[in-house]
């Protein structure tokens, strides 16, 4: 089969981004494409159509390789739980959890055995894998457990790219330890330096390429400029790096970022409204009194409802809520909402019975056995009758109670499936279980216009279209930024090598 892989001299390098921007240069130029990332720790997951989990970049990559997402581009996942352990999921399926102690010896063969088979079934069908390491090839003391990098590419003896981040500093420092630090069969398998994240003049920075390329024997095949537009990154770190909020914006929605906070790529939909102010809260920080609060999803949902508590944001939510602010939880957010979150088997690593924020009449069992699946379902709320999809990527069970009073308020479905959401007569508090919510345009738009009547602001048009179609454009913007700037002619001619 062939391949091609991206490795990177650190994390947060922009591995992923270039593997998307790949995959969808080699796409249009007629390549049948697939990607892959043998092993992943990420928050930010996706459910395939056959209810398999896999990160949320694999997904992106493979929309821009313009095919669906699947099980076989991501087939080990782990997703940080806290105190050292990991869900491990491996065909995008839930096999245990494992301490990083621990890893190597309980799951490594199955992963790697997942990994071959996946590649196997990847090479029969495409023409080409683009492949994703992860962190650095060159971590010497994880050399002997890495599923993600030089391990894969010398099984596919794959060309492969080594992307630098410059705007760090010490990027020639950064390629010429991590090629020491390859043994001489992987060194040999690199056949291209892209240096990224390049803010300046090219003519400045030009010796230093030269004397790179005669130090190396490697060409410098690209000089990616710094790029706003980006796609976010696999894990918690990216939101740090969030542009701050316009003041020019008409909203502002408040994020809760939780400790273990996952699958906030649900809020880029938000981000992309020019009128909407996307801001991440810490729990040390002041919520104020922004248009609305999201409490978003959590790998350990006890831990992290806990942690609001303890903080004093849990109370000032109460208190929002109480002088009339809307929230909305998703998922683990919206199971903290609810009155009582139990634990019974100590699954999330804290058993017992946990009062929650009392938001919703919401009562959840955390289970072994975890739901992932696609949803297309029919909205109750905020207008009747729009069409949204999504997915459901959670490991509780949860008991909704409707149409009875609870206190002052009453409470209807949101979809027509009563077990996905739920929202009160005031269409206050909003709580569902449906990842990619906001995806929906239409849904997107009449939930802002709520928002835009209690502000006394003119209505947005709802007639527009779902997210992915603004997604198809800035994968294309991103592949023409990046092509202009890439030499591919060297690697696709080491593909026959």
């Amino acid at each position: 089969m062939k391949a091609i892989m991206v490795v990177g001299t650190t994390s947060h390098v922009g591995k992923s981004l270039m593997t998307t921007a790949l995959c969808r240069i080699l796409s249009r130029r007629g390549w049948r494409v697939a990607p892959f990332k043998g092993q992943n720790m990420a928050l930010n997951s996706y459910v395939t159509t056959t209810g398999g989990e896999i990160g949320h970049a694999q997904a992106v990559q493979s929309w821009a390789a313009g095919i669906s997402p699947r099980v076989e581009m991501n087939p080990v996942l782990l997703k940080p739980q806290g105190d050292m352990t990991s869900q491990v999921i491996i065909k995008g399926r839930v096999v245990g959890q494992a301490k990083a102690s621990d890893y190597y010896e309980q799951f490594f063969e199955m992963g790697w055995q997942a990994i071959e088979e996946s590649l196997q079934r990847l090479g029969e069908e495409f023409d080409l894998i683009v492949c994703e390491g992860a962190g650095s090839p060159a971590e010497i003391n994880l050399k002997h457990r890495d599923l993600s990098n030089m391990r894969v590419a010398k099984h596919l003896n794959a060309p492969t790219i080594l992307v630098v981040d410059i705007d760090r500093g010490g990027a020639f420092a950064h390629v010429v330890g991590t090629l020491e630090l390859l043994e001489p069969e992987e060194r040999q398998l690199i056949r291209g330096i892209v240096i990224n994240k390049f803010r300046g003049q090219r003519s400045i920075l030009q010796p230093g390429i030269d004397w790179l390329e005669e130090r190396t024997g490697i060409p410098v095949i690209g000089v990616i400029p710094w790029l706003e537009q980006m796609f976010p990154a696999e894990d918690s770190l990216s939101l740090f790096e969030r542009r701050a909020s316009s003041f020019s914006s008409d909203l502002t929605i408040a994020v809760i970022r939780l400790p273990r906070i996952s699958n906030f790529t649900d809020f880029d939909p938000l981000e992309s409204e020019s009128t909407v102010a996307v801001r991440y809260v810490s729990l040390k920080e002041s919520l104020g009194y922004p248009d609305a609060v999201i409490l978003p999803g959590s790998k350990t949902t006890i831990a992290d409802l806990v942690a609001l508590q303890r903080s004093g944001m849990a109370e000032a939510i109460q208190e929002y809520v109480a002088a009339g602010g809307t929230v909305m939880g998703v998922c683990g957010g919206f199971q903290m909402m609810g009155k009582i979150l139990a634990d019974p088997e100590g699954l999330e690593g804290q058993e017992g019975r946990y009062k929650g924020l009392g938001l919703v009449p919401l009562k959840t069992v955390i289970t072994p056995q975890k739901v992932a699946r696609q949803r297309l379902v029919t909205s109750n709320f905020p207008q009747e009758g729009l069409p949204v999809a999504g997915y459901e990527i959670h490991q509780g069970r949860s008991h909704i109670v409707f149409n009875e009073p609870d206190g002052d308020m009453v409470y209807q479905p949101l979809f027509e499936d009563n077990n996905l959401g739920v929202v009160d007569s005031t269409q206050s508090i909003w709580g569902t279980y449906l990842h990619g919510i906001f995806d929906n345009g239409p849904w997107r738009r009449a939930w802002l216009n709520r928002l835009r009547q209690q502000r006394g602001l003119k209505s947005l048009p709802t007639g527009i279209s779902n997210y992915r179609e603004q997604r198809e454009a800035m994968l294309n913007s991103l592949a023409d930024e990046i092509g202009k700037h890439l030499d591919l002619n060297q690697i696709l001619q080491s593909l026959d090598q």
